[in-house]
């Protein structure tokens, strides 16, 4: 089996590389990456260079490895940075959508795609539609977001005519180890590290800490998309959720909790959104019905491994006593 991995140098594709090689060690692993750099060379696998937002590029890249499963994980990720180059995002995210669905439509044999797409498709949801179902309405609020919305409903638009074999998520919040730091719980488990290394003061710059999330550890996820590309249905979406929700500021006290440390913490309006939902919390049981997924890794050791990433990051080999 040839397994193709889109994004491969991103957090979820490390993880992903990771789980094959546990879970499949008999796949071929290949990924597929625009500047292939150092994250992406100290995977050891082969790296396609291809652009998405190239067409060709993408068809030569596809005839070239002739995957069997494409795990499509490209993408710009950021809504915050999809309002600086609203264009930018929608050429990657969506033109790259496409160019990737016409490559796999000319291959003689079309490999199972799995789609990733995003809970922040969901937009700002009513408080009585939690936990959010795949038939809830979508209300992006983000280019992001519309650029998420947009990619979806094309992969769609291929399983039904002509008829590709795509499973699509709808992925809610997720994070563990190699986290980026734009993200506010890694954030939060950065400056940490950095404190308890002495390289700051006992301060933490916060964004909104009363946002209630769905949690799930990304070592938890990469198993779901798995099972997805096995047993998902053919055009259909998936919840990839916990069903359960924690507020930012429940999270940031569990690794003040895990550093042992007292800290002020500090609201940054620099890092507030502005348009931010309060709320998002997924209802899993379609994956469940299809796959039997659970999550497994409870939040407290996500935490722990967060902060003991970014702790060897700083220069900490091991947590302070």
């Amino acid at each position: 089996m040839r397994v193709l991995i889109t994004g491969v140098a991103g957090f979820v594709g490390g993880h992903m590389v990771d789980f094959l090689r546990r879970e499949a060690p008999d796949a071929v692993v290949v990924g597929l990456d625009s500047r292939p750099g150092r994250r992406a060379q100290s995977l050891a696998i082969e790296i396609v260079q291809a652009d998405l937002e190239d067409a060709s590029s993408v068809r030569a890249a596809i005839a070239r490895v002739s995957p069997d499963r494409v795990i499509h994980l490209a993408a710009q990720s950021s809504p915050q940075r999809s309002w600086e180059d609203p264009e930018r995002t929608l050429r990657t995210n969506v033109l790259g959508m496409l160019h990737l669905l016409e490559a796999a439509r000319a291959q003689p044999a079309a490999p199972r795609i799995l789609v990733v797409g995003s809970a922040d498709e969901y937009g700002l949801v009513q408080s009585h539609e939690l936990p959010l179902r795949e038939d809830a309405p979508l209300r992006p609020a983000s280019p992001y977001a519309a650029s998420k919305v947009a990619a979806g409903y094309l992969a769609l638009q291929y399983a039904l005519s002509p008829g590709l074999p795509v499973v699509r998520t709808r992925t809610f919040h997720h994070t563990g180890p190699r986290r980026g730091e734009q993200f506010a719980e890694s954030s939060f488990a950065r400056q940490l590290a950095e404190i308890e290394a002495g390289q700051r003061p006992a301060r933490l710059e916060v964004g909104n800490l009363e946002a209630v999330r769905d949690f799930t550890d990304v070592r938890d996820v990469v198993r779901a998309y798995w099972a997805l590309l096995d047993r998902g249905a053919r055009g259909e979406v998936y919840n990839v959720c916990s069903g359960r929700g924690v507020k930012l500021g429940e999270l940031l006290q569990g690794l003040i909790a895990l550093s042992g440390l007292r800290v002020e913490v500090h609201v940054d309006p620099a890092r507030l959104r502005a348009a931010d939902a309060p709320i998002l919390i997924g209802d899993p049981s379609r994956l469940r019905a299809a796959t039997g997924w659970e999550p497994e890794i409870p939040i407290d050791r996500t935490l722990r491994d967060l902060l003991d990433y970014w702790r060897e990051r700083v220069g900490l080999r091991a947590a302070p006593a």
